[in-house]
Order: C-alpha cells, then sequence, then structure tokens
C-alpha cells in the first residue's frame, strides 16, 4: 500500500463476524463504535474506510486494516478451505469446528488459537509451493 509521507497511517483493527452469508464489521475509533455490514471483504473494508472519512475524516488511502475474523466470517471468506482437514491438522473434532463455522457453537479461546495456528501452518506450507511448467 502507498502511503504519502506527510499522512500518518491508521493502522485500525477491523473485527469482522459472519452470519448468514454477511459479513459484519465493526472498529472502534476514538471512542467511536462503528459498525457496517457487506457482502464481500472488499465492499466492507471499503464501506468502513468512507464511514472513518465521514465521521473522521481520515483519508482512506491512510487506513490499514488490521482484520480479525470471527470463525463462521473466516470460513465464509476463505469458503475453498476443508474445514474438516483444518480441525483435523488443529487436533479439533470436525463437526466441532464445523458447528463454530455456521455459529451454532462459539470456540474458548485455546480452541481458536489451535484452529489459527493450523491456518498459519497451512499458510507457511502454501507460501513455499513452486509449480512445475515443462520446457
Amino acid at each position: 500500500m502507498n502511503h504519502d509521507a506527510s499522512s500518518p497511517v491508521h493502522d485500525i483493527e477491523l473485527i469482522v463476524e459472519g452470519q448468514d452469508g454477511s459479513l459484519f464489521g465493526r472498529v472502534l475509533y476514538d471512542d467511536n463504535l462503528i459498525v457496517e455490514q457487506a457482502s464481500d471483504m472488499e465492499k466492507l473494508e471499503s464501506n468502513m474506510k468512507n464511514l472513518l472519512h465521514d465521521f473522521h475524516g481520515l483519508d482512506a488511502n491512510q487506513i490499514n486494516f488490521k482484520i480479525e475474523y470471527d470463525l463462521t466470517a473466516f470460513f465464509e471468506e476463505f469458503r475453498f478451505l476443508n474445514i474438516t482437514e483444518i480441525a483435523k491438522a488443529s487436533g479439533l473434532n470436525g463437526s466441532l469446528v464445523r458447528q463454530y463455522a455456521t455459529g451454532k457453537k462459539f470456540p474458548s479461546a485455546k480452541q481458536a488459537e489451535k484452529l489459527e495456528s493450523a491456518v498459519r501452518h497451512l499458510g507457511q506450507r502454501l507460501s513455499n509451493v513452486h509449480i512445475y511448467t515443462s520446457k
């Protein structure tokens, strides 16, 4: 992301929750809770940047979101991930993780940490993949 050196970059936590195929986001900025809903992350981030501009005069180009997903939103955003395999990699029951993904149950902090660790490990493995092409 390119930032103008004269304007400060605002690192803001964006908490994203999922429900019924929609994403709900919230930020707390300067003691102001801002909440928005969108169908996808790109739109949610755009809407939030617009609201932060409208309410606080922030330049959208100077906003850097630190995104925190609940598990429903995470599995909605990353649908290509296999819930059963992530559960297996984290040492958790697949049925239980599917209930987390649908919002029927919520993980403890320890369980969420195990799932996050499994996803990060998967990301590391994927970042080392090289696709062979015949020449």
